[in-house]
């Protein structure tokens, strides 16, 4: 039980990357009042864990209905997990999302509103940079992986610990994005690519070993 909370604790860790998370929530909050962000922090990590939950409860249901095996969802899930990892390595995941996070604020700018009156907690914060298609390929993958209702409250514990981590992480964004610098987050983002990368080639390889009964 503990390998299992383990791996699926680092698997949503990196693939929803809280430290990521960061800049982002403080580049997309800026001139906002300290209760705003508070409030628009735990609406977004409420939100994103609620769509997650849903996912890893109704997915395999949902894939069911669509004629889809739980291998061949598997074998996908990992293919899309590796590609999100070569964008951490190669560092395009945090230019899309900074890319992403500088759209928000223009369209605000644009309609001539303060930041303030933009409630980002919806979109993009919970959806799609926190609970985006990464991390619900993932979430699923894992729920596949259990055999049991234990193991699927291990599953569950692990997510729950993730987000906890990732709401304190946006409600302490600024003294982070001071402790932390642009080199360390780099490299930090970096080394969790290669961990995500090895465990979506896991997920392939599960996912080819059942559809065709190896081992």
């Amino acid at each position: 039980m503990m390998a299992l909370f383990v791996s699926a604790f680092v698997t949503l860790f990196v693939v929803l990357d809280p430290p990521g998370c960061v800049p982002i929530f403080s580049s997309l909050t800026g001139g906002s009042s300290a209760g705003h962000r508070r409030t628009m922090a735990i609406r977004s990590v409420a939100i994103a864990t609620a769509v997650l939950v849903a996912f890893a409860l109704g997915g395999q249901a949902f894939l069911a209905a669509l004629g889809i095996s739980l291998s061949a969802f598997k074998i996908a899930g990992g293919i899309m997990v590796f590609l999100i990892a070569i964008d951490m390595v190669f560092e395009k995941r945090t230019e899309r999302r900074e890319n992403r996070a500088e759209e928000v604020k223009s369209a605000a700018a644009a309609a001539a509103k303060p930041l303030e009156a933009e409630d980002i907690s919806v979109f993009p914060m919970a959806i799609p940079m926190l609970a985006g298609p990464g991390s619900l390929a993932a979430i699923m993958l894992l729920a596949a992986r259990t055999r049991n209702l234990e193991e699927a409250l291990v599953v569950m514990a692990a997510l729950v610990a993730v987000m906890v981590i990732t709401l304190l992480s946006l409600l302490a964004a600024g003294p982070l994005m001071r402790l932390m610098g642009v080199k360390f987050e780099g490299a930090l983002t970096r080394l969790l690519g290669v961990v995500l990368a090895a465990l979506a080639a896991q997920f392939v390889v599960d996912g080819i070993r059942q559809s065709f009964n190896i081992g």
